[in-house]
């Protein structure tokens, strides 16, 4: 019986220790620096598009609900998310800036080939094309 709760204890030890090692991975992001378009989400992924039709049609979309996300000048999409618990979500922040080209500080977290971006600082992109 000892011995059966001896290999339970280091079992669950064992599990632990990898759930914190697991969450101290997930939990700190990478410092970045990000310029690309303020773009819909649906417009980056279904049309294929390396920029927003327009400011307009971008800011229609993130009205209707369409989560705004930024497509960085490699391809690369990041959604913004916030950091907070509850979170919230990002559009409110990102809506003065759809359809145009910005730089973005903030972390990017990954997980399973999607990238994830808290920003803490946005602004436009001073030489707009």
């Amino acid at each position: 019986m000892t011995a059966s709760l001896g290999k339970l204890s280091g079992g669950v030890l064992s599990l632990l220790l990898i759930m914190v090692g697991l969450a101290a991975t997930n939990s700190t992001g990478k410092s970045i620096l990000v310029k690309g378009y303020v773009i819909d989400s649906a417009c980056a992924f279904t049309k294929g598009l390396n920029k927003p039709i327009s400011r307009r049609c971008a800011q229609a979309c993130a009205k209707s609900g369409s989560p705004l996300v930024i497509l960085a000048d490699s391809g690369t999409v990041y959604w913004p998310i916030a950091d907070t618990t509850p979170a919230i979500g990002q559009n409110e922040k990102l809506l003065p800036f759809a359809g145009q080209k910005v730089t973005v500080r903030g972390k990017v977290f990954q997980r399973g080939g999607s990238s994830a971006l808290v920003v803490e600082k946005i602004e436009l992109l001073s030489e707009q094309k």
